[in-house]
C-alpha cells in the first residue's frame, strides 16, 4: 500500500507541474532527487533529462529501461484535484504514470541491488512528443554503451487495468510529415480570371491525397495519410497568392513509406500544372518504427504472465501511431509493452480530459523490475526464480 501512494504522489506532482519537451528543467530536478533520496546517483540527460544506474560498477550483462517525461501544448480540462498548474500544458498521455512507474522501479531495484546481477540503467527521457525526440540524445551520450536490452512500455487507453497486450514484429509506426507549399497568382476576388487561386488547388490536392491509401497502395499494407493544416488568404476579398497544406503519413513498412512520399509529391505537382500554378512539396521522416524482435516480446511475455497472468496477457493491435523508441532499433535490442489504462474514462490520448487509472502502475513497476530479472537472467546472469519487488 505504501508504494501505491508513493506512486500517486509522484505521478500527481508531475501531473500538476507538467513541461513541454526540452523544457523539462523542475521535471528533471524532481526526478534526480528522488532517485538521490533512494541512494541512486542521479545524473543529466542533457539537456532535460535524468538517468539513474543501479550497480553502476558492476561487470556483466546490463538492461535498460525508458520513460518519457514531457507533456503536450494543450489545456488540461478535467476536474480533478491534481489537475495542470500551468496554463496551456498537460499530461494528456500517460508519461507522468511512465515517470513514476519508473521511479517506483528504482526503488524496488535500489533495496535490493546486491541481488541484481548486472547494471540498469534507468532512463527519463526529455521530448518524446517532439520530433527529432530525445531518444537521439540518449543515444548520442553514450547512454546505452554496453547495454544488452532497453525495454519500455505505454500506459494505454482501450487496454483494461489489470491487462498487458504485446506483439512481435511492426507495432507502431514510421510517423513523418509532409508539407505542401502552393504558389498560385494573387488577385481580386472578383476579378478570379486574372488569377490563380491557390485555395482551389489546395483543396483539390487536399482531396486527391485521399486517395493515395484508397487506391496507390496494397490494401493489406496498414497505413494512413491525414491533413491536418491548411493555411492561406489574409482577407476575404483577395484571392490567395499562397496556400500551405501540412499533414501526416504513417506506415510500417520502408517500402510503404517510399511509395506515400513518392504519390505526395506527384499528387501536389499535377494538381497545380493542372491550375497553373506551382509547388514545392516536403517529407521529412519523423520517428521509425517501433519493431519488436521475438526473443524480445519472449522476455516481457515471461515477465507479464508471472505479474498478471496468462489470461491476462494479450496480443496487441498495431497502432499507427508513433513513438521515439523506435530509435532505439539503431543502436540496442529492444522492446516495447501496453500496460492497460482505462477503468471508466473514454477520452483518448491527447485528448483534454485524458486521464488512466492510477492502479496500473503498481503493476507497471511489478512488470519492469520482473522484466530486469528476465533479461538479465536470458543474457548471462545467475538464474533466479520467482518475482522480484516491493509487495504493493
Amino acid at each position: 500500500m505504501e508504494r501505491k501512494i508513493r506512486l500517486v504522489e509522484w505521478r500527481r506532482h508531475l501531473h500538476q507541474n507538467p513541461e513541454l519537451s526540452f523544457q523539462e528543467f523542475k521535471t528533471s530536478a524532481y526526478i534526480q532527487r528522488e532517485l538521490g533520496s533512494m541512494g541512486i546517483e542521479a545524473r543529466m540527460l542533457e539537456p532535460t533529462g535524468a538517468v539513474g544506474i543501479i550497480n553502476p560498477d558492476k561487470q556483466g550483462p546490463a538492461v535498460a529501461l525508458r520513460a518519457d517525461i514531457d507533456a503536450l501544448p494543450l489545456q488540461d480540462a478535467k476536474e480533478v484535484p491534481y489537475k495542470s498548474q500551468v496554463a496551456g500544458v498537460a499530461h494528456a498521455c500517460g508519461h507522468d504514470g511512465h515517470t513514476a512507474i519508473l521511479l517506483g522501479v528504482a526503488e524496488a531495484l535500489a533495496a535490493r541491488r546486491e541481488e541484481v546481477p548486472g547494471r540498469v540503467v534507468l532512463i527519463f527521457q526529455p521530448a518524446e512528443e517532439m520530433q527529432p525526440g530525445g531518444a537521439g540524445k540518449v543515444i548520442e551520450q553514450g547512454w546505452l554503451e554496453g547495454v544488452d536490452w532497453v525495454f519500455g512500455l505505454h500506459l494505454w487507453a482501450g487496454i483494461p487495468v489489470g491487462y498487458v497486450a504485446l506483439r512481435s514484429g511492426p507495432v507502431m509506426a514510421n510517423a513523418d510529415e509532409f508539407l505542401i507549399r502552393v504558389e498560385g497568382k494573387g488577385g481580386h476576388g472578383s476579378m478570379p480570371h486574372f488569377s490563380v487561386d491557390s485555395v482551389l488547388v489546395a483543396c483539390q490536392i487536399v482531396t486527391a491525397l485521399q486517395s493515395v491509401v484508397s487506391r496507390s497502395l496494397n490494401p493489406l499494407e496498414p497505413a494512413v495519410l491525414s491533413v491536418g493544416m491548411i493555411n492561406a488568404g489574409t482577407a476575404f476579398n483577395i484571392i490567395a497568392q499562397e496556400a500551405i497544406v501540412k499533414g501526416t503519413y504513417r506506415s510500417f513498412s520502408a517500402g510503404t513509406r517510399s511509395l506515400i512520399e513518392q504519390r505526395i509529391k506527384e499528387i501536389a505537382e499535377g494538381v497545380c500544372a493542372a491550375h497553373g500554378a506551382a509547388c514545392q512539396v516536403e517529407c521529412r521522416r519523423g520517428y521509425p518504427a517501433v519493431i519488436n524482435p521475438e526473443a524480445g516480446v519472449e522476455i516481457l511475455k515471461r515477465a507479464a504472465v508471472k505479474v498478471v497472468g496468462k489470461k491476462k496477457v494479450l496480443t496487441a493491435e498495431q497502432s499507427l501511431g508513433g513513438e521515439d523508441f523506435g530509435y532505439y532499433l539503431q543502436i540496442v535490442l529492444r522492446a516495447f509493452l501496453f500496460l492497460g489504462a482505462t477503468s471508466t474514462q473514454l477520452y483518448p490520448h491527447h485528448h483534454p480530459r485524458f486521464d488512466f487509472a492510477e492502479d496500473a502502475m503498481a503493476i507497471g513497476v511489478d512488470i519492469l523490475v520482473q522484466v530486469v530479472q528476465e533479461a538479465l537472467n536470458e543474457v548471462g546472469g545467475p538464474k533466479s526464480e520467482g518475482r522480484w519487488g516491493l509487495k504493493s
